[in-house]
């Protein structure tokens, strides 16, 4: 079973993702918070596999809820639910460690995919709003200069590692450089150990840091 802690002040989106969610037979709801810091508290009582957790909050909002749950818990694994027309926080929740962020539109389908997914070690952010994130954090960041890594991309790796950044998949990769998934799935793997990068929303945001976007 996967444990899951809903963290969110609406009372009725809450009911809601507790009613979808409940649908999936290896999905349990362990507890619930209405703010961050409540949040934080049911956590340690639970001990969740993941935690869904809203960014507008009272008390203590959702960046600040997964900053302090990542410092003191590293392997912890927290999806943003929020929305990004109204959320600059979003970034600060990523940079936080959020292993994911979705917008609270997607179907019930979408989010049992991306829960099972980040329970299995990954990370997922919406292509469709992944490249103004990264655009955004561009924008945002001083501009750096490429460092010197132990082991260099080659081009192939740093021209994948665009892609990464602007959101796209192995198998959106993988059509636009005429390649097989599994040969764009291991340049990832790849890319990702080069750059010491935990996951591809790390590797975008690293990537930037070092100067090679």
């Amino acid at each position: 079973m996967i444990r899951i802690l809903l963290v969110d002040d609406q009372r009725l989106m809450r009911d809601g993702l507790r009613t979808l969610l409940e649908l999936e037979a290896d999905f349990e709801i362990v507890g619930e918070a209405g703010d961050g810091q409540a949040g934080l508290d049911v956590y340690d009582q639970t001990r969740p596999d993941v935690v869904l957790m809203d960014i507008r909050m009272p008390q203590m909002n959702g960046v600040e809820a997964t900053r302090r749950l990542m410092a003191r818990e590293p392997e912890a694994r927290v999806i943003i639910l929020t929305t990004f027309d109204d959320d600059a926080n979003v970034f600060e929740g990523l940079r936080a460690g959020a292993r994911g962020y979705l917008l609270k539109d997607l179907s019930g389908a979408e989010l049992a995919g991306a829960i099972r997914t980040v329970m299995s070690g990954g990370a997922l952010i919406e292509p469709s709003v992944a490249r103004k994130v990264f655009a955004e954090f561009a924008r945002l960041a001083p501009a750096a200069r490429p460092a010197e890594l132990p082991e260099p991309l080659s081009e192939r790796e740093l021209g994948i590692l665009r892609l990464v950044a602007d959101g796209l998949s192995n198998k959106e990769i993988a059509l636009k450089l005429s390649l097989a998934e599994g040969t764009v799935k291991n340049y990832v793997t790849n890319v990702l150990a080069k750059i010491d990068a935990r996951d591809r929303t790390q590797a975008a945001l690293k990537a930037r840091e070092l100067g090679l976007l």
